[in-house]
């Protein structure tokens, strides 16, 4: 049961700070105190927003009153920031991905056992109503025995509406790390570890150019990584998944973006990079439809600028840890995940590269099912129940 209110700090308050900032008040466990850039104009300006306290980050780390630090920078930066939290005796939260190599991500577990503190990362999204609910179906056997599926995320990248999306079409990103770990953890979460992948690769386009209002705007991007991936994902279970990635297409017909299917029953799984969303199972006696709104994390409650109203509740999985931190046992987003899933990740990526077979070394438990009651017990009793993006 969390009860505890933890102090926190964020490092990094880029494009995605809002969206933690914002939802921090959904989760009774979360106090939200300070903030730090490494630009430290943009810090102070975002601490006016949210009324927070402005810090560097050498004074938010050496805070004994700041407990957790979430780790907002930029994918390259990830593995030392979050190394640094750690050793300065915080539990910390990292955005996707935990590190971009995997000495990295197994050094950062090692730091966190030294200093007795607890390790998660994004992405929570499997944590939502939509995929909690799919959880319990496969639990359940409504789909006997998964054989096989399909995992798909398509478009024609960022660089339209981001306004810096040079990162993404950089070694190290791309849409396989950059939007993976929402597919992949939401699998491995559904099916157990990965046993091996393999994969092709490739990219549509030497540059893109940045039509995106903001200083970057009609600059060009040099593509330096592949933009498009076909592979396939052997679990241990003897589950076989389909995972297609890209930053390339025009369009696509995929509707189902993961779909399961099994000896009883075939699963169509909404989209995990959102919390909620409708369910669809296919059996002998047809098509059912299984809703997900009422649920705690799955209800909507945020308001897209184009006018779709999502299910949003970026911080669950911290939540989580520090409910975890409170009562001694394992976060659901845990370090452990993440690593496993860096490695699936970056096993397309050298499986295209040598084009062969990779083989995952490492293993994780699925994490434990967030029942209502237990989500109920994160939220907040005066959770704002809407935002407006």
């Amino acid at each position: 049961m969390a009860e505890k209110r933890w102090n926190v700090g964020i490092i990094g308050c880029g494009h995605i700070f809002d969206a933690y900032a914002r939802l921090s008040r959904v989760f009774k466990p979360i106090n939200l105190v300070a903030c730090s850039d490494v630009d430290m104009s943009i810090g102070q300006r975002r601490a006016g927003q949210y009324g927070l306290e402005a810090l560097t980050v050498d004074e938010l780390l050496a805070r004994p009153d700041i407990e957790v630090v979430i780790n907002l920078t930029n994918p390259s930066s990830h593995a030392l920031v979050t190394e640094a939290i750690l050793n300065a005796g915080k539990h910390a939260y990292t955005e996707k991905p935990l590190a971009l190599a995997m000495p990295d991500a197994n050094r950062l577990l090692a730091t966190a056992k030294a200093q007795g503190r607890l390790i998660g990362s994004a992405p929570d999204t499997f944590l939502g109503g939509a995929h909690q609910a799919a959880r319990r179906l496969v639990d359940e056997g409504r789909l006997g025995v998964v054989k096989s599926g399909s995992a798909h995320f398509m478009n024609h990248g960022m660089e339209h509406w981001h306004p810096n999306p040079f990162p993404y079409f950089q070694v190290g990103a791309g849409p396989v790390l950059d939007m993976g770990p929402y597919y992949v953890t939401a699998l491995v979460a559904l099916l157990g570890p990965v046993r091996r992948v393999v994969a092709l690769a490739s990219k549509f386009f030497e540059e893109r150019q940045v039509t995106a209002d903001g200083p970057a705007k009609n600059t060009v991007v040099p593509v330096t990584t592949p933009t498009t991936s076909q592979a396939l994902i052997e679990f241990r279970s003897g589950a076989q998944i389909h995972f297609s990635v890209s930053y390339d297409n025009w369009g696509h017909g995929h509707t189902n973006p993961i779909e399961l299917h099994g000896t009883r029953a075939s699963l169509m799984v909404p989209d995990p990079n959102y919390f909620g969303g409708a369910l669809t199972i296919i059996d002998a006696e047809g098509r059912h439809s299984v809703e997900t709104a009422a649920t705690v994390f799955g209800n909507l409650n945020w308001q897209e600028p184009a006018g779709a109203t999502i299910s949003n509740y970026r911080g669950l999985g911290l939540a989580d840890l520090l409910s975890a931190a409170e009562s001694g046992r394992q976060p659901r987003a845990s370090g452990e995940l993440s690593r496993h899933v860096l490695e699936v990740l970056l096993g397309i990526v050298k499986s295209a590269e040598i084009n062969d077979f990779v083989a995952i070394e490492s293993t994780v438990e699925p994490p434990a099912p967030l029942t209502e009651k237990d989500a109920a017990l994160l939220k907040a009793a005066d959770a704002p129940s809407t935002f407006m993006a």
